[in-house]
């Protein structure tokens, strides 16, 4: 299914870490934002990680449900039963799809503008859905777990249940090994994401799933092992669940911004190009989306994430894209105070006072870069004389100020983007060294199956490595250029002009 909507960024979920109480205890998540709905890989993938399910058994979770992701035996009764159970007749089918994968094709001709799906709310699982074990469901609610780990909890209990559990016919449809970074380990993240700042953040979210984990067995499951015995809830069954409410879950703004599981809708596939996403339709009450394009009978049906990198789309779906096919590709360039700087102190003081730190992540387009990260390069280089304006410059690089357009320090501007040059050169350097030293790198591994997984993951890293050194390369172009403008006086005598204007003024 797909990820996201250009048009309604406003629903995702927080970018920091939110903290939730469960019952009067702190329970603190950290899960990325959400968009309003979900996709995975289609047609446009170079390579994706859902390859290794099927060639690297020894390495799967102990995991007794779901099926292998290009099985349509499950998928085809996946529709039956959405069938009997009020789902209208459908203009779409389930089919193997580019890589062997499955996807949604159109039966007939597609209209563009025309809408799709009509998933009723009863077809929806979202954290209302009614628990085939009430009295886990009723422990689950008495200590206000929110929604994330509750449906996590939910999929697994339901899973477990077999065909006593309504959902047996979606739940034995979803792939056994979710595309996720989740399913990585240390080893290979160290490996084959050193240079990318994404693997900061896929430690960051599996010591965030485990937290989890470690968190409800402690306060609950370890209370009511009959509920919740260890040998159903468990790390590796989290690490499931939270993988399939990563790459499936959807936010619906029109359902008061419910968080919910489609089934059917979550078959569809990722196309950068589409811009349509997943929403409840009040009039015709049921979960739809509007096609963009026509579409001929045989033709995949696509829809889209939104606003995601390559990084992003690894992360949750566990694919990247072409490269130069996603228009929404960025990098993240990490700034840092330099330490030596004799008024580090206070710089970081203003840093902490609005929620940044050092180093700090900001995103590099193909088309350039955000205000914020210039604001930072400012507080970066600025001159002690310059400590006035320490606060307005950290005010800026967070985003909470109105007048960041207008942030200019041309006494210093030179020396900014040297900073970020240096600063792009470094991230270059760590990309090309891991790119010349992947087509050398010992895998170290015996079985077959193991070889195939780890040479999957290395040409997934080599996908992202080489997606993300182009960005930092145009970086580099416009960043030179323009220090070559500023160091050659074509530049310089506007300044003077605009200094002397302002005098007068």
């Amino acid at each position: 299914m797909a990820k996201a909507s250009s048009v309604l960024q406003s629903t995702l979920l927080p970018a920091y870490s939110p903290l939730y109480k469960l019952r009067n205890q702190s329970f603190t998540l950290s899960f990325p934002p959400l968009p309003v709905s979900r996709c995975r890989p289609g047609i446009h993938c170079s390579v994706s990680a859902g390859e290794t399910t099927r060639r690297s058994v020894e390495e799967a979770p102990d995991i007794s449900w779901g099926c292998e992701i290009d099985s349509l035996e499950n998928a085809t009764s996946l529709q039956n039963w959405l069938s009997d159970s009020g789902l209208p007749p459908q203009k779409m089918s389930i089919d193997r799809v580019d890589i062997g994968e499955r996807g949604l094709v159109a039966s007939q001709n597609l209209r563009k503008g025309e809408k799709l799906l009509f998933v009723p709310p009863s077809l929806v699982i979202s954290a209302d859905s009614e628990w085939t074990n009430p009295e886990a469901g009723e422990v689950m609610k008495r200590y206000d777990v929110p929604d994330w780990p509750l449906l996590a909890t939910y999929l697994i209990s339901e899973a477990s249940l077999q065909k006593n559990s309504r959902w047996f016919n979606y739940i034995s449809a979803l792939p056994r090994q979710p595309y996720s970074l989740l399913y990585w380990t240390r080893t290979e993240l160290d490996m084959y994401l050193e240079a990318s700042q994404i693997r900061e953040r896929a430690i960051e979210r599996i010591t965030n799933v485990v937290g989890t984990y470690e968190d409800l067995r402690s306060r609950i499951f370890s209370k009511h092992p009959h509920l919740f015995p260890k040998e159903v809830f468990n790390d590796e069954t989290f690490k499931w669940s939270f993988g399939i409410l990563f790459s499936r879950l959807v936010r619906l703004p029109s359902m008061d911004g419910r968080f919910a599981l489609v089934p059917w809708a979550d078959m569809l596939n990722h196309n950068c190009e589409v811009e349509t996403f997943l929403d409840y339709d009040k009039s015709s009450k049921g979960v739809v989306f509007t096609t963009d394009r026509p579409y001929q009978p045989g033709e995949q049906v696509f829809i889209s994430y939104g606003n995601k990198s390559n990084g992003e789309l690894l992360l949750s779906y566990g694919f990247v894209p072409r490269e130069g096919t996603n228009p929404s590709d960025s990098v993240e360039l990490a700034l840092s105070l330099r330490k030596t700087d004799e008024c580090y102190k206070e710089k970081l003081d203003a840093l902490k006072k609005h929620g940044l730190s050092t180093p700090q992540c900001f995103p590099v387009r193909i088309t350039g870069w955000p205000m914020e990260l210039m604001a930072y390069a400012y507080l970066v280089v600025s001159p002690p004389d310059m400590r006035n304006s320490f606060e307005e410059m950290a005010k800026a690089a967070s985003n909470k100020t109105s007048t960041k357009n207008d942030l200019k320090y041309p006494e210093i501007e030179e020396e900014a983007l040297q900073y970020i040059l240096d600063s792009c050169e470094t991230s270059i350097s760590k990309y090309s060294r891991f790119l010349k030293e992947s087509g050398s790198m010992d895998l170290d591994i015996t079985s077959p199956k193991q070889l195939n997984r780890k040479a999957f993951l290395k040409q997934l890293a080599v996908d992202l490595s080489t997606s993300e050194r182009r960005i930092l390369y145009r970086a580099q172009y416009i960043l030179r250029r323009r220090l070559r403008d500023i160091r050659s006086g074509e530049l310089k005598a506007l300044r003077l002009f605009s200094g002397l204007r302002n005098f007068f003024k």
